[in-house]
């Protein structure tokens, strides 16, 4: 269930910006945010690049590419 919530209006002009450049809604960017930061919180010595990596990776998987990964491409 959606629950509202306050943010700055910083974040919010951030978020707008990075929306359009990555073609989401500014709900769905701030959410994309989000979703790295606990991921890197939780694993902090992975970069940003292997998080982004792995989470296209569940992407994938939940949409039936089940192909072998080959380490070095």
């Amino acid at each position: 269930m959606p629950t509202p919530v306050r943010i700055s209006d910083e974040l919010i002009s951030e978020a707008k910006k990075y929306s359009r450049i990555d073609h989401r809604s500014i709900t769905g960017q701030i959410e994309h945010w989000a979703k790295i930061g606990k991921c890197a919180e939780e694993n902090p010595d992975l970069t940003y690049s292997l998080i982004k990596e792995i989470l296209i990776g569940i992407e994938e998987l939940e949409q039936g590419d089940k192909s072998e990964y080959v380490f070095g491409r």
